[in-house]
Order: structure tokens, then C-alpha cells, then sequence
């Protein structure tokens, strides 16, 4: 899902219009290139206040659409997590988000599982501390592996850090093992963060807190 055109970066520039001159007037009076130089000058001011008016204008209409309270703000593109508080950015964080890739479910024919972090306004719904990954089916099947009858098999600790933040849909925001990859699309649709930026997520994120990803 896309976002609409509506963000929270603004690009601002200023485009100054030339203006027409007349005709060249006789005498000692100025000519046509001179009344062109001299009338942006003229209105330059102008333009600028009503660029500076409509500017402060949008900052406040972003500001009144911004969540009252700390909000999540995730970059799949650029693979970077913010935490706010209206306009105050309380954390920057490279995170890992999902690589989009494709697998085929053996057992059912025609059915893929697709590994793409999703896009949209959501709520953190759960908190956890130390969390056990129950393997999925997939995580077998990518390994090369037969899917376990006993479930005690689909345990494994220690995988998703400290901490996980579910956001619904068997999505979290975790911890991982594997650091060095953060900032690049590895996951299976998964948001990974290292350990001190996780804690500081858990610190701030409660049950309800809106998580906005793109």
C-alpha cells in the first residue's frame, strides 16, 4: 500500500517569474533589457513573503495531521526506522526490512509465500520480552528441511532479541543476530533493529502506538 502524496518532507524552492518589459522608450529614459532586470527586483520581496506565508501555512497543517502522542515511522526504500513525538524525532535507526522475494508452497500448488514487509498505518498490538521464534513452514522448506510434526521442533530462542513488537499479521519489529545486515531488504517481512535500538523502541512504543510504514 501507498502512502498518499501527503508526507513529511517538504522540498521548497523559489521561482522567480521574469517579468514581460515594454517597448523601448526614446529619449534618455531606460530601455526595454532594463525595465526586465529592474521589475523582478521590484516584486522579489513580495514573492518570497508569500513562499514564507505558505510554508509556515503547511508546517502547521502537517503538524495538526501528526499523532498527539510517539508514533513509528518506517522507510522500506531506505530501510530506516523513526520514532516521533509530533515534530521531535526521538530515534533514527537503520533497520532490515523485507527482501520481497518469492517461494512456492509445495504442498499447495499455484501458492507462493511472499516475503515483503507491509505497507500502511498499523498499531503496535503486542509487547514481548525475550520471545521464541516458532519457525513457520517456510523457514524449513527455504532450508531445505521436511516441516517437523512435533511442534517443540519449531522452537528456537534467542533469534529475535530481547524484545518483539507485533504490529499484527505475525509482523514484528525484533532484534537480530545478523547486524551487519541491517539497512539492506533481507527479511522474510520482519523489521530488525540491533539490540540498543530495539530497547529504546520498546522503551518508547506502548500497545496502540501507531506504526506508519512505506
Amino acid at each position: 500500500m501507498l502512502f498518499p502524496v501527503l508526507c513529511l518532507v517538504i522540498a521548497g524552492g523559489t521561482v522567480l517569474t521574469a517579468c514581460q518589459g515594454g517597448a523601448p522608450l526614446e529619449g534618455g529614459g531606460p530601455t526595454a533589457t532594463e525595465n526586465r532586470q529592474e521589475q523582478p527586483n521590484r516584486k522579489q520581496p513580495a514573492s518570497l513573503d508569500a513562499l514564507r506565508t505558505r510554508y509556515a501555512s503547511l508546517k502547521r497543517q502537517l503538524a495538526q495531521q501528526s499523532p498527539d502522542n510517539t508514533y513509528i515511522v518506517v522507510d522500506t526504500a531506505r530501510n530506516v526506522l523513526v520514532v516521533k513525538r509530533k515534530s521531535n524525532v526521538l530515534l533514527t535507526a537503520i533497520a532490515s526490512t523485507g527482501s520481497g522475494t518469492i517461494l512456492d508452497n509445495p504442498d499447495r500448488p499455484g501458492t507462493q509465500w511472499v516475503f515483503d514487509t507491509p505497507r500502511g498505518e498499523f498499531t503496535i498490538q503486542s509487547r514481548l520480552t525475550n520471545p521464541v521464534w516458532v519457525k513457520p513452514d517456510w523457514a524449513f522448506l527455504e532450508e531445505g528441511q521436511k516441516v517437523p510434526k512435533d511442534p517443540a521442533e519449531r522452537l528456537e530462542p534467542g533469534i529475535l532479541g530481547e524484545y518483539a513488537l507485533g504490529f499484527g499479521k505475525g509482523y514484528f519489529i525484533h532484534g537480530t543476530l545478523y547486524t551487519r545486515l541491517l539497512g539492506k531488504n533481507v527479511t522474510h517481512g520482519c523489521i530488525r533493529l540491533n539490540d540498543q535500538d530495539l530497547r529504546t523502541v520498546h522503551r518508547l512504543a506502548m500497545i496502540g502506538t501507531p506504526v506508519m510504514i512505506f
